[in-house]
């Protein structure tokens, strides 16, 4: 199974079932439940069968919705830098697959981060992976997760977002009749020809108003949000040189997904 390959040690069932028993007697304890479930997934793309779709080697590790079975699942697993080269290792919210054509994921895109050292790309790792779990951004909801690519050449790690950018007409919002700004589901805001739509994001009041005041239109306020998104996320991996946001259609299209992307802080 592919959640044993990634288990430390040669007795990979072993461990496996270690990791379970670790998790399982964390329940019965104390528990510090989490926001929300999130699942680790592995894919290991280095010997593909032959005329195998993509997507068809991802298998689910696990999902936990307690801090104490993150640690555990964390103490035991590989962590990035140890993994094969062509694998991808990541962290989704429950219900979300790490796939272009999972809808949560389909009308998206993500950030990216390369990383020239295996230490860094650990820490990085571990920094975003506590990042998600604790709620640490302020857009959460537009977040699906995580992946760390594990590559001969360079390593890298993707934010994936529900919402590309500028992608306004993908996410169909609500015409409304008046403009409702004390409405909790988000921030409503006038578009080019005019019509009123409410945006489904949270944002807590005071940025509310400020986009309100500047009658920010649509397409600005998606932009906003992945470039807020993207501006913590650099801040949490703590690195220097520029990250790029890219639309997960433009990958599509191009199938490598080499370029530089959309969107840069």
């Amino acid at each position: 199974m592919a959640s044993e390959a990634v288990v430390e040690g040669s007795e990979a069932t072993a461990a496996s079932t270690e990791v379970a028993a670790a998790a399982a007697a964390a329940e019965t304890g104390s528990k510090h439940k989490l926001d929300r479930k999130w699942t680790f997934w592995f894919d290991n793309q280095s010997k593909p069968k032959q005329g195998a779709a993509w997507g068809t080697s991802l298998r689910k590790v696990y999902t936990f919705e307690t801090v104490e079975e993150f640690w555990c699942l964390y103490d035991q697993i590989f962590k990035p830098s140890k993994l094969p080269g062509n694998a991808d290792f990541h962290l989704f919210k429950a219900g979300i697959e790490p796939k272009w054509e999972d809808p949560e994921c389909a009308n998206g895109g993500k950030w990216t981060a390369a990383c020239s050292r295996k230490t860094n790309l650990d820490s990085m790792w571990l920094e975003t992976l506590m990042a998600l779990i604790g709620e640490q951004f302020d857009e959460s909801d537009d977040i699906c997760g995580v992946v760390a690519s594990v590559r001969q050449r360079q390593d890298k790690l993707s934010l994936w977002t529900k919402t590309a950018a500028n992608e306004a007409a993908q996410l169909k919002p609500q015409n409304l009749d008046s403009v409702q700004f004390e409405d909790r589901s988000g921030v409503t805001i006038q578009d080019h020809d005019g019509s009123v739509w409410i945006c489904p994001f949270f944002w807590e009041a005071s940025i509310w108003y400020d986009c309100l005041d500047e009658q920010i239109s649509y397409d600005d306020l998606l932009i906003s949000i992945c470039m807020s998104i993207g501006r913590k996320w650099k801040e949490i991996i703590d690195v220097n040189d520029k990250i790029f946001y890219s639309f997960h259609d433009d990958s599509r299209r191009e199938r490598s997904g080499k370029g530089q992307g959309r969107y840069n802080v």
